[in-house]
């Protein structure tokens, strides 16, 4: 209708150019000539009537208009029925932006408990868990389903960094004092990487029978993907169910969850958590070129040389750092990661918690970030120096607290591959019914964006919503036989809801103010 008028005003309805108001509307020819009725009735109908026509006379009535008619409506509704009020989250919060759909019906955790109780046990098995925070975890789980598919007593396996995780235990001494108390003298299998689980019942079954005591190192990823369902049964079990990290660092996560909550308020509590890798060392891996001139060049040269001693610097081998950020290889650093949050629809009331190391240059690299999202927060500024004390110099420690931390968001972004992540978006789908509400990128196609000097922000901004619906979309996926249990849960780790069952859950959602707010 605007576009109407506005064509009306533009041509002055006579085809002249230029814009004139049109022209009022005649009276009615009834009263456009002759003097008024006589009668005193009829003097005051005719100066009422006459009053109601004219144009500025309408505006005085109005209001009497309006209230009459709400009083004859008002006049028909029952007052014993309550309207359902739906409240709307304001743009730009996590509750308007994150609404996963209905893909297929819900899913819920489904494993199997029951057990027939422990039997003779064929010997003990010990691993070795080497690697970060995750690769123990997954040493872990895999160490449970071989034993637990052996039918042996499986030893709390030695960790490289200690104290992760709880209750340390050690092998019988009346089964050490056959190998003179020295777990070197024990047989150690070298399995290798991916095996099926069949090689262990073929080759370290009878083994273990004869010694009742083997070591298998290292360990990590020494068990394919693939399994029969009693062995992924307990990888599940493992991982989602029993596998605790360590009473100091729980309670130092919970913590942080909680006061991240109450940073939170301004939209109910909910956070969005980013796992940003821009530390030195992975910066400096990449061999890509960000801006920070000859000082980053030299910087990245030292840490090279430092952490792979001549790995780069091979003759004949070519890096062009060009190259790898066209496929999606470099990570993102704090500006682009701001610059994809608020093209992505994330205002500047967005609470965000930062897990990451210690970040490069951060006093120049962070600034932007900090500017979109002022609300930002790590666990160095949630916790006092002397709370983080005891988890300072063990990055297993501290990467342990990020991962509760992450695990409880609202939404998780992820800008670079690897365990962590990986871990987390398994972990999440197994806690919100089988939807990872992960926010996982396009780097390839980012770089094209942020490269394009062509663009505008709101081109931008419709290729990044469109990512972030495309993250969405895939938060639900079944795993294939390829594919890890701890990363894809479903189906092995949790059973689809019937129709029915579904209904309900987003009825029960709906009912509540949060569900209001998640559906909206």
């Amino acid at each position: 209708m605007n576009a109407v008028y506005n064509r009306l005003l533009s041509n002055g309805g006579s085809g002249s150019t230029s814009p004139s108001p049109p022209a009022s509307p005649m009276r009615s020819p009834r009263l456009r000539h002759g003097r008024p009725p006589k009668g005193g009735g009829s003097r005051i109908a005719w100066a009422l009537l006459s009053l109601l026509l004219r144009r500025q006379a309408i505006f005085l009535f109005a209001p009497l208009i309006y209230i009459s008619g709400m009083l004859l409506y008002m006049g028909t509704v029952s007052l014993d029925v309550v309207p359902r009020i739906i409240m709307r989250p304001p743009p730009g919060s996590l509750a308007a932006i994150w609404r996963h759909p209905l893909k297929g019906g819900e899913w819920r955790p489904c494993i199997n408990r029951s057990s027939n109780g422990l039997g003779y046990s064929n010997g003990y098995i010990y691993v070795e868990a080497n690697g970060g925070l995750n690769q123990q975890r997954i040493s872990i789980c895999n160490a449970v389903a071989v034993a637990g598919y052996l039918n042996a007593t499986l030893v709390i396996p030695n960790f490289h960094f200690h104290s992760v995780w709880k209750d340390p235990r050690k092998v019988p001494d009346f089964i050490m004092e056959r190998f003179g108390h020295n777990m070197s003298n024990v047989p150690n299998f070298k399995i290798k990487a991916w095996s099926p689980i069949h090689l262990y019942r073929d080759v370290v079954l009878p083994k273990l029978m004869e010694e009742r005591l083997i070591r298998i190192s290292p360990f990590a990823n020494r068990l394919s993907e693939d399994a029969p369902g009693d062995v992924q049964r307990l990888r599940c079990l493992a991982n989602y169910e029993a596998l605790r990290f360590s009473n100091p660092i729980s309670s130092m996560a919970e913590s942080l969850v909680a006061r991240m909550r109450r940073h939170s308020l301004n939209d109910n509590g909910r956070y969005i958590a980013v796992h940003l890798r821009f530390e030195e060392d992975m910066v400096a891996f990449s061999c890509c070129v960000f801006d920070g001139g000859e000082k980053e060049k030299k910087d990245m040269d030292a840490a090279r040389e430092r952490g792979w001693r001549g790995k780069f610097t091979k003759r004949g081998r070519v890096i062009r750092p060009g190259a790898i950020r066209m496929n999606g290889k470099c990570p993102l650093t704090p500006l682009e990661v701001g610059l994809m949050l608020r093209g992505m629809g994330f205002n500047n009331n967005t609470s965000i918690y930062l897990a990451s190391g210690k970040i490069y240059e951060a006093e120049r690299t962070m600034a932007p970030l900090l500017e979109m999202f002022p609300l930002l927060q790590t666990k160095e500024m949630l916790a006092s120096a002397e709370e983080l004390a005891p988890f300072k110099n063990y990055s297993s420690r501290m990467a342990a607290i990020d991962y509760t931390v992450c695990l409880q968001s609202e939404v998780f972004v992820t800008t670079q591959g690897g365990n962590f992540p990986h871990f987390l978006i398994g972990h999440r789908r197994y806690l919100n019914g089988g939807h990872s509400k992960t926010i996982k990128p396009d780097k390839r196609k980012l770089a094209l964006l942020f490269d394009n000097q062509n663009i505008g922000w709101r081109s931008l901004r419709r290729h990044l919503v469109n990512m972030r619906g495309h993250s969405d979309a895939k938060g639900i996926e079944i795993k294939r036989p390829s594919d890890s249990i701890y990363t894809y849960p479903c189906p092995d780790c949790m059973c689809r809801l019937s129709k029915s069952e579904t209904s309900k859950v987003w009825s029960a959602q709906r009912t509540t103010p949060e569900g209001n707010l998640r559906s909206a």
